[in-house]
Formats: C-alpha cells, structure tokens, sequence
C-alpha cells in the first residue's frame, strides 16, 4: 500500500475506534456529530481498502471479529500517540490551563472535594475546573472525562490511580435519641433500636460488625429507609434513629456534638467500604492542567 493511501485510512481508523467504544453507530454519530447512515459508510468504506471484515453486525449489537480486535488495539494506539503528539504543546507551557472535567459520587463530592476546589483555583489561575457531582460514575472515554474519583476496594484494571484515604463507616445517633433510647453495648441490642438503612436490595438491612476475631450480624429496622447518605445525616440529626455514614459525611456533626459515635469499639464491615481512588487514562504524558489537580488533591485531601 503506498504512502498517500496509509495516509487515507486515518480518518477512518479514528471513526472505527469511537464506533467501538461507543458500541453503536447511533452512539458514535452523536460522538462525533454526524449520522450513523455515514459512520456505516466510512465504516464500510475503511473495510473495503483493507480487504477485510472486521465487525458482525446484527440488529441488536456490533461484535468485532478476530481480525476487527486486532485492528481495533492498533488504532488506539495510534490515538494515543496522537493525544501525546499534541499535548507536547501543554507540556512545554510554564504552568497548566485549560479545562479539567472531574466526576466524584456525590457524598465524597459535597463534604471533601467541592471544599477544597476553591483553593485550587485560587492556586491555578488558568485552569478551569468542571466537578460533576453523581453516583453515576462515569466512563472516562466515552463520556469525555479527564479524573474521576470511585470509592473501592479494588480499582478497575486498565486505569491508573492513586488512594486519596480510606473511606470508613460509622453508627451514629443523636444525643437526644441515645439518651430517650439508651446507648446500645453490643451489635445485637441494635434490634430494639430504630435504624436507618440503604434500602437499595433485600440485604441492607442486615449490619455487618467485627471486633477483632469476633464477627456480629444483625437485622436492624426504623420507620426511615433512604438510599442516600446526606438524607440518612438529616434524619439522624432529627433524632429518628441510629444510622451508618461514611466518616467524612459524619465528621463535623460529630466534632459539633451534634451526633455521637455508636459502638466505636465495633467495625461496621458492610457495603461503601475501602479507599476513595483517583483514576485516570493511563498516559505517559499528563497534561500539566491533570497533573496539577492530581497533586493538589493528593496533597489536601485529608484521611479522617
């Protein structure tokens, strides 16, 4: 194949990828704003100049083939490259700009990132800061996102990150309940208490405890079941029951007085457990806008 033609399948190569990762033509023509009838085209097209078929199509899905998934890898290479080449640029700069588009589940969001975003723009004049704040965690990729922040007790493999700290779960109440209700001693006196739960599938309601060697299960039940940890605070701090948050969520009621730890001497071991990682497409070259928002999150973000 001669140069000029290599140089023609480009554009081609870089509609198949999105068309990939997005899984539909529909998807991928919205992607890149266009229709998916020319998707299927350049598709098309792109099989014709490389004699090969390299997508099963069917009316529900695209499959790619054994040749389609070796040629796919070869192509995303060749956008990496590509998004190296042209951040050299940005590298080159003295300080980071542009825009970061960061996606954190909206607890970890409100209590610890949204706080400290003030001082990183105040750190960082030229560079703007996009924080969508979602339990929806999003696909780096495919939604266009430069970090997100998933809490976990393993990260997904293909990403690289860093642990911000590590995300605990406490009971707590009211002082108001505990003293109309009494302080419970042990996991199991928890189910003459009112409390608070996710809701979210049939085992929520069972709490996990450790203490050391010794492992508690109970089955608790309260009037109030919410799946969002903000609401669950607010009930508590109304002095409906006893309920378990994330530590980061509890912490200023709890150093105000305004909320009491419950069997600090037991460890809930349930659901929303491990560190909340920083993740972001392995690159070897960061733009200075991703690396400045890595650091200045790994340096402040405080473990409680």
């Amino acid at each position: 194949m001669r140069t000029n033609d290599k140089a023609a399948l480009l554009p081609g190569m870089a509609v198949f990828v999105r068309l990939v990762e997005a899984g539909s033509f529909s998807a991928a023509a919205r992607q890149l704003g266009t229709t998916a009838s020319a998707v299927s085209r350049q598709v098309a097209r792109l099989e014709q100049q490389l004699s090969l078929r390299l997508l099963e199509r069917t009316t529900r899905r695209l499959r790619l083939n054994e040749a389609g998934s070796e040629f796919y890898a070869h192509c995303r290479t060749m956008l990496d490259a590509a998004d190296q080449a042209l951040a050299i640029g940005e590298r080159l700069m003295t300080s980071p700009r542009g825009l970061v588009r960061l996606s954190v589940p909206k607890a970890y969001g409100k209590f610890v990132i949204s706080p400290l975003m003030p001082g990183f723009l105040r750190r960082y004049t030229e560079v703007d800061v996009q924080l969508q704040i979602s339990d929806q965690s999003p696909d780096l990729i495919e939604d266009g996102f430069d970090l997100l922040v998933k809490v976990t007790d393993q990260p997904p493999e293909g990403l690289a990150g860093k642990p911000l700290g590590p995300v605990r779960q406490l009971l707590c109440a009211s002082p108001e309940y505990l003293t109309r209700y009494g302080m419970p001693q042990h996991p199991q006196n928890l189910i003459r208490h009112s409390c608070l739960h996710l809701g979210e599938s049939a085992g929520d309601n069972r709490w996990h405890f450790s203490n050391g060697e010794r492992q508690e299960v109970v089955t608790v039940r309260g009037r109030y079941i919410c799946n969002h940890s903000e609401a669950r605070l607010e009930a508590a701090l109304a002095d409906i029951g006893i309920t378990v948050l994330p530590h980061f969520t509890a912490a200023q009621a709890l150093a105000e007085g305004r909320l009491r730890e419950v069997l600090p001497q037991w460890r809930y071991t349930g659901s929303y457990q491990g560190a909340a990682w920083l993740l972001w497409r392995q690159n070897l070259h960061l733009p200075p806008k991703q690396r400045a928002l890595i650091d200045y999150l790994s340096e402040t973000v405080t473990p409680r």
